[in-house]
């Protein structure tokens, strides 16, 4: 069995901000296990880690926090993304893309000689 791997700060705020676009409001331990289902377990997002980025991502203005009722019937601080975060979302995607061609291109070099 492969060990979790940690996900790096920069990407787990592209991370949540991608999940509350696709899946709407969700309370923090909601991000978590969504992010850990969607890696099929691969990535370990622990509740500091999704915290943190949470509390940088309203500091932004990219997600706005609220009252609401998790599926268990507890009052629960639920987040969504706002204008400004779709923005941040589509930049931030776009750059991890071209980024990532990059880490492609380079595994796939050959040694010289």
């Amino acid at each position: 069995m492969e060990p979790k791997s940690e996900i790096l700060r920069g990407t787990l705020d592209l991370m949540v901000l991608k999940t509350l676009d696709v899946l709407g409001s969700l309370h923090g331990y909601g991000i978590a296990r969504r992010i850990e289902q969607v890696s099929e377990d691969i990535l370990q997002a622990n509740d500091g880690t999704i915290y943190a980025s949470l509390v940088r991502l309203q500091q932004r203005k990219w997600i706005s926090a609220g009252w609401g009722v998790s599926e268990n019937n507890h009052k629960a601080k639920v987040y969504s993304i706002t204008a400004a975060g779709r923005n941040q979302l589509t930049r931030e995607s776009e750059n991890w893309n071209r980024v990532a061609g990059v880490i492609g291109r380079l595994l796939k070099l050959a040694p010289e000689g």
